[in-house]
């Protein structure tokens, strides 16, 4: 069978169905919010666009039809992906936080915490569901597979067994949508919590639900400078009590961690080539009808036609790597580790560069706020940082699989299995490796 990179009819459909919903619906709605001061109001500017969303089934397609969701694979869900980030790389991170607070139970949770939570989810098509992914701490967390307990995850759930409840005590810093639309609270968040306090990463980290309502928390929203029309919040608990069937993955955080940022890498990456498209769309078509007050469009120069080309061709190999990552993660569930690391990290970092070379051909003119270069501009900063940054996390997963025995040069170019196994964990965390 030969390599083939065509998308499928339906697919086709999907594709320009989001960008009909990213042009006429998104991108007013963006703009307006974007431009509000006040964090929290632009978060809520986009509800209407997310209610939206969720009457075409966006916000769960990713989860499987047996729960009521969408069933849409890892590809199809890139394909929406890249559309809608082409015009607001923010308001799609709502989208993807509710498969980082939901995709979890499918692989750790009980059938219980499935059929509640999916199946909610999945129900709702007003909009009204939020779903939060809680792991980012403000004294870092990117060695959370430290083999010290007094290192990584620092947010403490102790098991009261009289009460037959988890007691949580800390903070988390960066969660999104957590807070919810009201600041009450999202209607639930999957929060990694250290359970025991005398192991390591790899051992003494799990998750927990913590449904609306529950006392206890305080929720602080983050003002940033980019992705203003998505949430994130400072989640302070003090005793929170949680019911124990409410536990994740006991003793399994770092292992949910590790699969979480897997399936998500390629979205990232696909969020990241859309917001490059979006700004090279623009910068083809300034290109063709600016002049530089010379006497022919600018794209008629050398230069500029030679940084175009290498432009395009940045996009063509970021979507290809996405593709390829996506599809191999929707033939080997749970696997991928390395390949989503590279990808994380190749296009985090070129559509940053290839951002700035669209604005070096628009010119001064990228500064002005009335032309969307500057706010591709900020956005382009994100993608490198968010989503277990590719200095520290991503690469440290990628590198962890290729120091493994069973890795090959030719695992991922022949499309074979590999399993992600503990002892690829722990690269790069001080006291872990001489």
């Amino acid at each position: 069978m030969p390599v083939d990179f065509d998308l499928t009819a339906e697919q086709k459909r999907l594709k320009y169905t989001s960008r009909e919903f990213a042009r006429e619906v998104l991108r007013p709605a963006s703009i307006l919010a974007d431009a509000l001061v006040d964090p929290q109001e632009a978060f809520q500017a986009m509800r209407p666009v997310y209610r939206q969303a969720a009457a075409q089934g966006m916000h769960t397609m990713f989860l499987p039809k047996q729960y009521g969701g969408g069933g849409a694979s890892n590809v199809d869900f890139l394909v929406a992906i890249e559309e809608l980030c082409a015009v607001d790389p923010g308001f799609p991170t709502i989208l993807l936080v509710n498969g980082l607070a939901l995709m979890p139970l499918l692989w750790f949770g009980t059938e219980e915490q499935r059929e509640k939570w999916i199946g909610r989810a999945a129900a709702d098509t007003s909009g009204d569901f939020l779903a939060g992914w809680a792991v980012s701490e403000r004294g870092g967390t990117a060695n959370f597979d430290h083999p010290s307990p007094r290192a990584g995850i620092q947010l403490m759930a102790e098991h009261d067994r009289s009460s037959g409840q988890y007691v949580v005590n800390g903070e988390k810093h960066w969660p999104c949508n957590s807070g919810g639309w009201d600041l009450r609270g999202a209607d639930v968040s999957l929060c990694v919590v250290r359970t025991d306090r005398a192991r390591g990463g790899k051992e003494g980290l799990s998750a927990i639900l913590v449904e609306r309502g529950t006392a206890g928390i305080e929720y602080e929203v983050i003002d940033k400078m980019a992705h203003r029309t998505c949430q994130n919040v400072t989640m302070t608990f003090r005793d929170v009590r949680v019911p124990v069937e409410n536990l994740v993955a006991a003793g399994d955080g770092d292992l949910l961690i590790n699969r979480n940022f897997t399936w998500s890498a390629p979205i990232a990456s696909m969020a990241a080539v859309g917001l490059a498209r979006g700004a090279y769309d623009f910068t083809l078509k300034w290109a063709k009808t600016y002049t530089g007050g010379g006497s022919s469009p600018i794209i008629h120069h050398q230069a500029v036609g030679n940084l175009l080309a290498d432009i395009a061709a940045k996009i063509e190999a970021g979507r290809y790597l996405c593709w390829k990552t996506a599809h191999y993660m929707d033939q080997f569930d749970g696997q991928g580790h390395a390949l989503g690391g590279m990808n994380k990290s190749f296009c985090g970092d070129l559509m940053q560069s290839v951002v700035t070379d669209c604005m070096r051909v628009v010119g001064v003119n990228a500064l002005d706020r009335k032309f969307p270069m500057a706010k591709f501009y900020r956005e382009a900063a994100v993608f490198s940082l968010y989503d277990a940054g590719n200095l520290a996390m991503q690469r440290r997963r990628t590198w962890g699989v290729m120091a493994d025995r069973t890795f090959s040069p030719d695992t991922f170019v022949d499309g074979d299995p590999l399993q992600f196994a503990r002892s690829m964990e722990g690269y790069g965390t001080l006291g872990e490796r001489g």
